[in-house]
């Protein structure tokens, strides 16, 4: 072997060592980041509170995610699910913000549309939902009009030319915002009933006939739930109310189909971008950002894991996820609305006393 050679080798093999020292730099430097992370988590429990009543959806979606996240999770910590229902989850969204210890050992599945309380204007509302730590939402989502099959209400005509009634949990849920908005925008003759813990007991009030109809329940859910009440059809199938329709609800009017207005369509785009976050998860703001990031990169494996997925199917989950990036930046946005537009879709929300 010649001189040149040997040179020749001797610079491959240096360029070689040189490269496997800054792999090695590199691998100490993320173990050494994501070492404090497993060592906090290991041998611990994670609360994951759920804002609604046992038995709905937002229930059955956190009891499954609670079962492979901590998997997911450096260190493996336990993930034990508790319900603490009150005000469609608003009284959960306020312990996460102000009480919750800010450690990464807790955070809650919230309703979709308590991230524009603050917005709305709401007293009992207090938090910034851009300061919320996102983790990630399963899946988008179309909610639904159903009225009981002995109700008169049969179809969106009847909503508009009969007075009938419709079961609501606070502000902030859905049954309460949409039926609302209903009656402001589009003058249905609903009258809201609210108050009632959670959406079973609103279904048992519609099934008694304690009340005509519900607003705002999530086709996800009945399909999980109660999707026998639409193949017996004890329930009618109203209204879509979201910004595209269901892809198995061809025949169900979309409320986007009754919009008259560029202004009205600016006011629903406001309201409606909530069904895109529907099922969403979050943490106390101001946590250590590796634990935070931890917690986002859990989720997002969570939405990944061959076995959740079966499960979630099995169940009759939709997995359509968004990241909590991706719902930082729709909070962003809505932040971000014209004031006169935000102002407008407030009113349409509120209760009008119709």
């Amino acid at each position: 072997m010649d001189s040149g050679q040997d040179v020749f080798i001797m610079g491959v093999d240096m360029v070689a060592r040189l490269a496997l020292g800054f792999l090695a730099v590199l691998l100490s430097t993320s173990i050494g980041a994501a070492q404090p992370v497993a060592d906090f988590y290991r041998g611990k429990t994670i609360q994951l509170l759920i804002g609604f009543t046992a038995g709905g959806n937002y229930d059955l979606s956190s009891r499954t995610l609670a079962r492979y996240i901590g998997r997911h999770i450096p260190g493996n910590p336990n993930v034990v699910p508790q319900n603490m229902a009150g005000a469609g989850s608003l009284r959960l969204a306020n312990v996460l913000y102000n009480v919750a210890p800010k450690d990464g050992t807790t955070f809650g599945m919230v309703g979709r549309g308590i991230s524009m309380e603050p917005l709305l204007g709401t007293d009992a509302a207090k938090f910034d939902s851009r300061r919320f730590t996102w983790i990630g939402s399963v899946s988008n989502e179309t909610s639904v009009c159903v009225a009981w099959r002995t109700s008169k209400i049969k179809s969106w005509n009847d909503m508009l030319s009969m007075p009938f009634t419709v079961g609501g949990q606070g502000p902030g849920s859905d049954d309460d915002m949409f039926t609302n908005m209903l009656r402001n925008l589009f003058s249905a003759k609903a009258r809201l009933v609210a108050g009632y813990p959670g959406g079973n007991q609103i279904n048992l009030a519609m099934e008694r006939g304690e009340i005509d109809a519900r607003c705002g329940w999530s086709w996800g859910a009945i399909k999980t739930t109660r999707f026998n009440w639409v193949t017996n059809k004890e329930i009618n199938l109203l209204l879509q109310i979201a910004l595209q329709k269901a892809k198995d609800l061809p025949d169900v009017p979309l409320v986007m189909d009754y919009v008259k207005t560029d202004r009205a369509r600016q006011i629903l785009q406001v309201i409606l971008s909530r069904q895109q976050m529907a099922w969403p998860f979050t943490a106390p703001p101001d946590l250590p950002k590796d634990r935070a990031a931890a917690l986002r990169a859990a989720f997002d494996a969570t939405m990944r894991d061959p076995e959740y997925l079966a499960e979630a199917k099995k169940r009759g989950l939709e997995v359509n996820p968004m990241g909590g990036a991706a719902i930082d930046k729709l909070i962003a946005g809505l932040y971000a609305t014209q004031p006169d537009v935000m102002a407008a879709a407030k009113a349409a929300m509120m209760d009008s006393g119709k």
